[in-house]
């Protein structure tokens, strides 16, 4: 029982991880575009490369560290819900 647990944390910490890699990077672009501005217009700006492309990746890593999270977390309730409901059926006395 121990093993399936364990397997749903996983996978749930996989799953997790994959949903955030899809999500965060428009989060992100969302976050960082600047509002109210017309359509077409620029902006000019000096910008530090390796610090954007540190910035942008340390977030997604880090978003993808919370999805996992929250994956695993998802996993651990769902494999003890199906441990301790197996048990409650082979404690019930049968008829």
């Amino acid at each position: 029982m121990v093993k399936t647990i364990f397997i749903l944390v996983l996978v749930g910490a996989i799953v997790g991880a994959t949903i955030a890699s899809f999500v965060v990077p428009p989060a992100l672009a969302w976050y960082t575009s600047p509002g109210g501005l017309p359509q077409g217009a620029q902006i000019q700006a000096v910008v530090q490369i390796p610090e954007v492309i540190k910035y942008a990746t340390g977030r997604l890593i880090r978003g993808q560290l919370i999805g996992g999270g929250i994956g695993a977390s998802v996993g651990l309730v769902v494999g003890l819900m199906i441990f301790f409901r197996g048990r409650q059926r082979r404690l019930q006395p049968k008829p």
